[in-house]
């Protein structure tokens, strides 16, 4: 792409990213009130928070949905299109789907560059193009602040939907990338960023969760005749085609929030040991910089209720668990005797996953973290 004028799009917003989003505490307030639709072919809804809707359409056949779209976390055009697309697609793939459609949602300044516009367009082309999801369309309006993203469709057998539900005690926790872009992102607005700290940050978030999701659909259906839906029997055993039992993507509720929202849906508790879960360098440096942005301090008021610690751990570390992410990666609940083979499988795809904790019989608290 051609170089444009200098332009920070991070001075231009005042919070970037998933950061931006509403408080937790607000959704849930609202959504709680909201009645509950009967349409026996919504599989899955917004009940238990969800990463995305499923609707049935045909026996063996359904589509996945869902809308993702945010203020600019970087400053250069063509990255903060690839991760708003990044950031979207990432809802299918930890649904299971396969995204196919994709309509764009754009907000920008009525005298706003247009060359800085068709470069956030242009990055998200890009990144829908590698996941081979075709852009059909979009809408735009005026907005003194630029906003942008993606409504996506994609397709998903019925039989083989992933939810944050079904974490059983035993299983294991992976988690397929590292904490830390909203932090970074609050010091590239700040313009205290470390070009290392970014160029991390940047490369996370322009990681398709592709991959990742590929393996575990290929992990669980590779015993499964095709078509055939697992039983709940199957489901609930622990042969490997089967042992996946929960999986969501870790956005802008951090790792607390959708953990929460895992342990909830599934009745169950969740442990995190917090020397295993990957970091991003220079996540820590920012937070006691003091680049906290304003989304972490609503997850954290939201969710840290239901948190323990373990006596010792440094306020810092704690902080991070909190960290709004913007196209985070996956947290996978896989029964312990498939734990080593998935991680294996995740390896050779160039997935570095790791196991961070385990779930445990519901309790108190909810989520128990220790070093």
């Amino acid at each position: 792409m051609p170089d444009v004028k200098t332009i920070r799009l991070t001075e231009t917003v005042k919070a970037g990213g998933c950061a931006s989003k509403l408080s937790p505490a607000v959704l849930d307030k609202v959504l709680g009130k909201l009645p509950r639709q009967h349409d026996p072919n919504v599989l899955v809804g917004f009940d238990h928070a969800d990463d995305a809707g499923v609707y049935k359409i045909a026996p063996g056949l359904a589509l996945v949905q869902t809308v993702d779209f945010f203020t600019p976390i970087v400053d250069d055009p063509y990255t903060f299109g690839q991760i708003a697309a990044t950031n979207a697609l990432s809802d299918v793939y930890a649904m299971g789907g396969r995204p196919v459609t994709a309509l764009a949602h754009v907000c920008f300044p009525a005298g706003g560059d247009l060359e800085v516009l068709e470069q956030i367009l242009a990055g998200g082309l890009s990144k829908m193009m590698e996941a081979n999801c075709s852009v059909v369309g979009g809408h735009s309006i005026r907005d003194e602040e630029t906003k942008f993203g993606y409504s996506v469709t994609g397709l998903i057998d019925p039989g083989r939907i992933f939810t944050n539900g079904g974490a059983q005690p035993g299983d294991r926790l992976l988690f397929t990338k590292s904490l830390g872009t909203g932090v970074i992102s609050t010091a590239i607005k700040q313009g205290t960023a470390k070009q290392t700290w970014i160029d991390a940050a940047t490369s996370s978030m322009t990681t398709l969760n592709k991959a990742a999701s590929e393996v575990i659909v290929a992990f669980t259906t590779k015993h499964v005749g095709a078509g055939v839906p697992p039983s709940q029997a199957e489901r609930s055993s622990a042969a490997p085609s089967h042992s996946i039992h929960s999986l969501t993507d870790v956005t802008g509720f951090g790792l607390i929030g959708h953990a929460r929202e895992m342990a909830l849906a599934s009745r169950a508790s969740l442990h995190f040991r917090m020397d295993q879960i990957p970091l991003i360098e220079g996540a820590l440096d920012c937070i006691r910089a003091g680049n906290i942005p304003g989304g972490l301090k609503n997850n954290r008021d939201f969710a840290e209720c239901v948190v323990g610690y373990k006596e010792g751990i440094p306020e810092e570390l704690k902080t991070i668990l909190f960290d709004p992410q913007t196209a985070g990666g996956l947290l996978v609940a896989v029964a312990p005797a498939s734990c080593a083979d998935l991680i294996r499988n995740f390896k050779a795809a160039g997935v570095p996953a790791v196991e961070i904790g385990e779930v445990l019989e519901q309790s108190k608290p909810l989520i128990a973290v220790t070093a």
